[in-house]
This record gives C-alpha cells, sequence and structure tokens, in this order.
C-alpha cells in the first residue's frame, strides 16, 4: 500500500521545495517591463546578490539554468584557445570544463576523487610547474553535487597564492550558496555563480554571476563574449539591457520572496541550520552502515556536504530505495549520477527544509530498508534526532 498522499516532499538536489511565500509571489500578473516596479526589482535583486556572495563586485542575473551560469562565467572572461585547470571532486568541475572546451579553451583536468576533496597542494604543485602562466583560469566547484564532497575554497585560493600564480579562481557555487559559507572577496574568488534552485529555495530558471575587479579587467580583453551573456551590455544604465531583453519577471518577484525569507531567518543562520540537519543525515547514515550494505560516499567527515549526503549502496540496486520513498511514502531522493548511477542515492537537506522535514526524509529511508529487508543498523533516525537534539540545545 502506498502512504504518500500529503505534501510530497523533494529531499533531491535541486530542484528543492518552493516555500509558499515564493509561489505567492509568482502568483500575479505581469508588469510593464520599464516600470518602476520591474527596474527596482532588478536593482533589488543584483544588490542582495551582493550580500549572498558577500562581495563588492558587480552581480548578474540570468534566465537560465546552472549551465547558463556556468557559460556565462567562461565566456566573459576567457578567449579562445586559453587554458583552464578544472580540479575534479565528482562530475560537476568535470562538466563545467567540458563546456569550456565546447565553447574553445583548451580544458585540462587535475584528477580527483569522487570521495574526497580537491589537494591544495596538488593544486599549487601542478601552478608551480607552469612557469609561462598559460594557465588563465582554476576552475572548482565548492559542493558537487554528485559526490557530496565540499572543497576547502579558501585553502585552494592560499594554494593560487603560494604558487604566485595570475589565474583567475572560479567557483561554482550551485549546491553550496544559501547553505553554508561563501565569502567571494574574502577568499579572493574571481568569478563566482549559482542557481535559484537549491540553496536559493525558488523555481529553477535563474542563473547569478559575480565578478570581482580582476575578473571585469579580463573581460575587456575576452574575445569569447556574446551578446546575451555579455557583462558589458548588462551593465548598461537601460534597465532593458539588465537581462538583455525582456526581464524574467515572474521567477525574479520569486527569488525577491526567497531573498526576504533568507535574510529575516539571517545567512548565517541559514548556514547553521544546514549544519545542524547535515550532522543529523550524518548521524543516521552512521547508524545504518553498521549493516555492511549502506555507505558514506565521502569517508572524511570534515569532507562531506552540508547540502547534500551521497550515500553508497554495496549488493541492492538504489533505485529499490528511491522508488519505495517516492512511491510509498511521498520523498524524492536524488538518484545517483555519473560514476554512482545506480551505486548510490543522495538526501537532500538544502534550501526550504526544517528538521520535520528531515526526519520525513530519514524515516522514509529507513521504512523502506525495512520493507524491502535491506541490512542496516537500526535506529537512524533516532540518532538524527539525537543529533538535532544536541544541535539545538
Amino acid at each position: 500500500m502506498s502512504v504518500a498522499n500529503g505534501r510530497h516532499i523533494l529531499a533531491m538536489p535541486g530542484p528543492t521545495n518552493i516555500p509558499d511565500r515564493v509561489l505567492q509571489a509568482m502568483m500575479r500578473p505581469a508588469e510593464e517591463l520599464s516600470s518602476q516596479a520591474i527596474v527596482g526589482l532588478t536593482e533589488s535583486i543584483l544588490v542582495d546578490l551582493k550580500r549572498i556572495f558577500r562581495t563588492e563586485g558587480e552581480t548578474f542575473v540570468y534566465a537560465a539554468n546552472g549551465h547558463g551560469g556556468w557559460e556565462a562565467a567562461l565566456t566573459n572572461v576567457l578567449s579562445r584557445g586559453d587554458k583552464v585547470l578544472v580540479l575534479a571532486s565528482g562530475r560537476f568541475a568535470i562538466g563545467w570544463g567540458e563546456m569550456a572546451r565546447f565553447i574553445g579553451a583548451d580544458t585540462e583536468v587535475l584528477a580527483g576523487s569522487w570521495r574526497a576533496a580537491v589537494d591544495p597542494a596538488a593544486v599549487e604543485a601542478r601552478l608551480r610547474a607552469d612557469t609561462t602562466h598559460s594557465i588563465k583560469a582554476v576552475m572548482v566547484v565548492q559542493v558537487d553535487t554528485a559526490s557530496g564532497v565540499v572543497n576547502d575554497i579558501p585553502a585552494i585560493r592560499r594554494a593560487i597564492d603560494a604558487a604566485g600564480h595570475p589565474a583567475l579562481f572560479m567557483v561554482d557555487g550551485v549546491a553550496s550558496v544559501g547553505c553554508m559559507p561563501f565569502e567571494m572577496d574574502r577568499w579572493g574568488i574571481d568569478v563566482a555563480m549559482s542557481a535559484s534552485q537549491k540553496g536559493l529555495m525558488s523555481s529553477p530558471g535563474l542563473a547569478v554571476v559575480a565578478a570581482n575587479p580582476r575578473a571585469l579587467a579580463a573581460h575587456v580583453h575576452a574575445d569569447m563574449r556574446t551578446g546575451y551573456w555579455d557583462w558589458t551590455g548588462r551593465m548598461n544604465t537601460l534597465a532593458y539591457m539588465k537581462h538583455c531583453g525582456t526581464a524574467p519577471e515572474h521567477l525574479l518577484f520569486g527569488l525577491r520572496a526567497a531573498f526576504d525569507m533568507i535574510f529575516e531567518e539571517g545567512l548565517e543562520a541559514v548556514w547553521q541550520r544546514h549544519a545542524a540537519l547535515a550532522g543529523a543525515t550524518h548521524a543516521a547514515v552512521e547508524t545504518w552502515a553498521t549493516g555492511q550494505v549502506l555507505g558514506f560516499s565521502v569517508p572524511e567527515p570534515a569532507q562531506r556536504s552540508p547540502s547534500v549526503t551521497t550515500i553508497l549502496v554495496e549488493g541492492v540496486n538504489a533505485a529499490t530505495i528511491t522508488d519505495f520513498t517516492r512511491d510509498v511514502c511521498g520523498v524524492s531522493l536524488g538518484l545517483g549520477i555519473g560514476d554512482y548511477t545506480g551505486k548510490a542515492f543522495r538526501i537532500a537537506h538544502m534550501g526550504h527544509f526544517s528538521a520535520a522535514t528531515l526526519l520525513a526524509t530519514l524515516g522514509s529511508v529507513e521504512m523502506a530498508l525495512q520493507a524491502k529487508s535491506i541490512p542496516h543498523g537500526a535506529g537512524g533516525v533516532a540518532a538524527a534526532i539525537a543529533s538535532l537534539g544536541t544541535a539545538t540545545a
């Protein structure tokens, strides 16, 4: 039988649960595109993106998904033939590098693991070896959504500096911005990007990018620039040019409401909430793992993401678990992708996610393990409750 009737829970890493307040903000008529309402809305979002990214640089918003944000970041600072160094720790930095190659960059991948964070010492060594400074950009994701790895962005910045290398530092924050500390200026990030559908708890369809003065200087000479993504055009004082055409009004209405919710909670408090939910999830998985079937994708606790936990499954197709939680419990988990297809599932605890939502999610997983006779340590949900109790005491 199914007990899935009721509000469905998205515990997958994008799209995430959209708050009612955000949905309600989008349920309104369109505005005249050059009205003060739309001009002011755009300006408020660009200003508040600086608060989200923690930067004094320029910010941009695009009608696009995260892949569009990747392309916007690349085309505005690179020229055809430029070499980029991609720091691998799963699927998504590789994907960003593949996009760079597709549009004309010379892409080099610094090999990594799906089970561990990027090694800053390896980054420093590779950059020291580049004595001619042929590498023009270093690209990394803060959180790889497939592997569940979180990379130490300040440590990578220190490695670049220790090598004395002038490459631009470009960071994908799609699964981290709005979920954990992200300090663009303090950490020396030159180009940052993210998207609306994860920690920013809005509808898919908006990509956001930020650029510091070094990136803007590189932009002047970049020859990959195209009309839609171009920063120069979007920095035009004409409101129409901020979106290179008609604004994606209803997506902006929703993002505005989401930003208001984030700032009302407090950005640092949002980060703390995500850390507590991640800690509880990890406590549950540690308990289940004693059954010798489930285990962490990332063995080192400090390298596990606060926004998504990837769980490896041995001897059982992961779809056995994800199908049950979706069809019987009304909870959608993330599927394993890339190297983990069929071998893992993912629990996302990001965005509009509470303790109650998490416990329902973990309870559904534990139901699946029991119903399908999958060996596991009993009491994962109880361990999560204990963890949350400690975190909130």
